[in-house]
This record gives C-alpha cells, structure tokens and sequence, in this order.
C-alpha cells in the first residue's frame, strides 16, 4: 500500500480510535515523514509496509548522522514502533520490523532547580504597582504551587477553580483532566488579581472564563510567560537558564526532598509513567548525600 494511505489510515486511528491530542498526532505524522523521505532517497521509493528491521536500523543510522539527538532519535523510535503495532493489528503486515529496533542510550540530565529563597527573591521583585504586577505574580505562585506546565498555566479556567478545597482542575496532555491541590499563599494571589486587577479588563469575546489575560483580554501565550520569568530573573541578576518549567521542577523537587510520596507527585505533576517522575529521586539522593558530608561526624 502507498505510504501516504498507511499514514493517513495510522492519523485517523490515532484521532478516532486512540482519541490523542492534535499536537501529538502531528508530532507521529511529521516523525513517520521522515522516515518516507528515507524511503524517497535511500531506498528506492520502498514503501513503508515493506521494511525489515534493517531498514529501520539504516534509517535510525541515517538520522543520526544529519546531527539529530538522542532523545529525538528515541521519540522517533517510539513513533515507529506505535506504527507498525497499528499495522499489525490491522493485518496490513505479517511480522513486526520495528520489534528489535533499538532505542539510543540516553544519558538523563538532572532539571535546573531553583531554591526557595531564589523563587521568593524573583517574586519579591516584581513591580506590584502596575496592575500586570499583580498577575505576573499570581503566575509565579501558581507555577511554584501547583507544579503546571505553561500551557496548562495559559489554559486555566475560573470555572476550574474549587479554592473551598484548595483543588484547581488542570487540562494536561492529551486533554486528560486531573485535580491539583494549591496553596493558599497562591489563592490569596489569584484572588487578588482576579478581585482587583481582572474585573477592570474588558475581556474580549471567548475569553471569559480565562484565569489569565493580558491587556486587551485575550488569553496570554507561552512566549509571554516565558519573557514574564525572564525578564525577572535577569532583574535580580539569576544566573541559571530558566523558564516555566524550572518552577515545575522546583515544585516537584521540594516534595520529593521533604518525603513525598513518589506516586502522589506522579498524580499532581500528571505523568503518565512513574519512571518520568522518578528523575527527582536523582536530586533527593543528591540532597541526602550533601547533607551527610555536611553534618555526618564520618562523612
């Protein structure tokens, strides 16, 4: 069958019958595309349902060599390998090329974190006498508090807040729902700007149930949320590279250094896999281990 047809037919299943999100469809459609591109220039207009594993292993070769890293090398893979299942299972191929394709050794980087005092000086310098002030703030609790990913950050709905059990509902990837405890030092702040700053916005229309806007009451991007920490570290001179995420990892860090079960930072942070959590078992031991050397008579 012509490789288009087989990934048109793998976008439809993974749109209606897996029900993913648009983003992550894309993403499979555009790594199989490569691997087409492979098949246009390397072998001969070979189509996809007529691979053997040492296609693959060319094609992962092939990749390589045009600078791609480890972990897009292994997402890829792990596209790959979705495919041929959804081939198999649908009787368009007998065997499975993509059984014994290897994943890259990736080399896990610990996340940048940063330590309350930092996070309590970058709040500190925000400028509460401009009305944004009070909303850069209020992101910067929420970030702190609740662990979000930035677009889950720019996706939040008044509607979605229950403050009277200090829950917040998030959409995460994949438009999966979860419930997030939150602070009532973040409350305070949402409530603040939502009571002072917000209801003095003209929203515009669509807009109205967006926690967060800017100026002219449309809801923020991820660039502005980005530019918002940025701005702020480079104000109080903070010499770490980081983003909204680094408040993710802050926040996941803090729990799990001061005992938190692993399996209910896995629920608040909405990892699917426990492996993705347990990157901050890594900083706990490396926390452990500092404090020994620090105040172990022996150590």
């Amino acid at each position: 069958m012509k490789s288009d047809n087989l990934i048109n037919a793998f976008e439809a299943f993974l749109r209606f019958e897996r029900g993913l999100a648009d983003n992550s469809i894309e993403s499979y459609v555009h790594d199989l595309d490569k691997l087409r591109q492979y098949c246009l220039l390397e072998k001969n207009q070979l189509e996809l349902d007529k691979l053997v594993l040492s296609d693959l292993q060319n094609f992962v070769h092939w990749i390589a060599e045009l600078g791609m890293k480890a972990s897009s090398q292994a997402r890829i893979i792990s596209g790959i390998r979705a495919f041929y299942r959804y081939l198999l299972l649908n009787d368009t191929i007998q065997v499975d090329p993509s059984e014994l394709l290897q994943q890259p050794k990736i080399g896990r980087k610990l996340p940048d974190v940063l330590h309350h005092s930092e996070i309590e000086e970058l709040i500190n310098a925000i400028d509460l006498s401009k009305p944004q002030g009070e909303r850069n703030k209020a992101i910067v609790e929420t970030l702190y508090a609740s662990g979000l990913r930035v677009s889950e950050l720019i996706n939040l709905k008044i509607s979605n807040l229950f403050f009277n059990d200090d829950f917040i509902k998030v959409v995460g990837k994949g438009s999966k729902e979860r419930l997030v405890p939150i602070g009532h030092t973040a409350i305070k702040q949402i409530n603040i700007y939502l009571n002072e700053v917000r209801v003095h916005i003209p929203v515009q229309a669509g807009y109205e149930d967006f926690v967060f806007l800017n100026r002219r009451g449309k809801s923020l991007t991820r660039v502005m949320i980005f530019t918002i920490i940025k701005d702020l570290a480079q104000k109080i001179g903070l010499k770490k590279n980081i983003s909204p995420h680094t408040f993710r990892h802050s926040f996941a860090t803090e729990l799990v250094e001061r005992g938190a079960d692993l399996r209910a930072v896995q629920e608040m942070l909405g990892h699917e896999s426990i492996t993705t959590t347990e990157i901050y078992t890594h900083l706990d031991r490396e926390f452990l281990r500092s404090t020994l050397i620090n105040f172990h008579p022996r150590a």
